[in-house]
């Protein structure tokens, strides 16, 4: 690998926008379009193939979209899925401020204790109390506060292009839930490897001062591992790509180890300890050590004629330290013999 510059920030690249709401033209052509919440995912991005393959894995029909403000016009379109399957990426996907804009930009970025422009105690907060969030379900106080903005980035491994989509959400309860979930996977995998998730639009209703409100919530929920393997460090790279689709890796996590030194303990005949062997050779849990020890317990039996293998033993090395083995065409080493030639003393020598 190349050098890097050590003080530069790497991150991927923005391919586009995941979001739950679009907007309308307003009747009145003075007022700003009016936003409409989604039930199902929104995809915009600059690149019109990057939409078109969304539009033919999710469905819906692809639009030039105008961003409200003066951004550069973009594609969007309105799918039909109520969730995505995607992967959080290494490091914190997740970035999260209270924050309030107006068409100059930001005016207020705070971390619900300090405002980071003004660098003053949080306005909110001072301003309408505890619970000043809840101005934001009013539309004629909506305004008045900040945002509490989410943006987490994911990676869909089946669009185009190498980078990440941001799924940006303004919801108070999103914020809290995305925080929680994100954070207890980084507690087990550090921030490394590959994270296998479903993003939902996940419809709640709250009700309060004797109104009934309707709104959604992005929740991001662990997909095609348990909570044990997603906490138990950063997954194989093949099963965070494709978690529902077997394979020797995602049996490597899922199965426990077998105590092989138990079952070699318990065995009777050289045969029994054999059958350990091949065993762990299968799994791909053959180590030096495990080696020596069914050596030993070998030995042992082999020691012990009439007691722990009433008189099954099987005969020792020679004096090179090679065990006789039977050897039999189109049959792998374990099987054939047993031991390998390597597992034996004098690397492999036989009769």
């Amino acid at each position: 690998m190349g050098s890097r510059i050590r003080t530069a920030q790497k991150q991927a690249r923005e391919l586009g926008r995941l979001r739950t709401g679009y907007s309308i033209p307003n009747q009145d052509p003075k007022k700003r379009p009016r936003p409409v919440k989604s039930k199902t995912w929104v995809v915009s991005s600059h690149a019109e193939h990057y939409v078109k393959a969304a539009a033919e894995a999710m469905g819906g029909t692809v639009e030039r979209w105008q961003p409200q403000g003066n951004g550069a016009p973009q594609f969007r379109v309105i799918t039909e899925a109520e969730q995505i399957e995607a992967i959080l990426p290494p490091g914190d996907p997740l970035s999260q401020a209270n924050e309030m804009w107006n068409k100059g930009g930001c005016v207020r970025r705070c971390d619900g204790e300090t405002e980071q422009i003004s660098r003053h105690p949080c306005l909110c907060l001072a301003e309408h109390g505890p619970e000043w969030h809840q101005l934001r379900q009013d539309a004629y106080t909506k305004d008045q506060v900040c945002a509490a903005t989410s943006r987490l980035n994911v990676i869909l491994p089946d669009m185009p292009d190498m980078g990440v989509w941001r799924v940006e959400t303004h919801s108070w309860y999103a914020a809290n839930e995305l925080a929680g979930t994100v954070d207890m996977v980084l507690s087990g995998t550090g921030g490394k490897g590959l994270v296998p998730v479903t993003l939902r639009i996940e419809p709640r209703t709250r009700v309060a001062g004797g109104q009934t409100k309707h709104f959604p919530v992005v929740v991001v929920e662990i997909r095609g591992v348990t909570p044990r393997q997603a906490l138990n460090g950063p997954l194989p790279t093949a099963v965070a790509l494709d978690p529902a689709g077997g394979g020797q890796a995602r049996a490597a996590i899922e199965a426990p180890r077998p105590d092989y030194l138990a079952d070699a303990a318990a065995a009777l005949t050289v045969d029994d300890v054999q059958d350990v062997y091949r065993a762990a050779f299968a799994a791909g849990h053959l180590t030096d050590d495990l080696i020596a020890a069914l050596k030993v317990r070998a030995d042992e039996i082999k020691g012990d004629p009439e007691g722990a293998t009433g008189g099954g033993g099987a005969p020792g090395p020679d004096d090179d330290g090679a065990y006789a083995v039977e050897v039999v065409e189109d049959r792998a080493p374990a099987e054939a013999a047993g031991w390998p030639a390597a597992a034996a003393p004098g690397s492999g020598a036989r009769r």
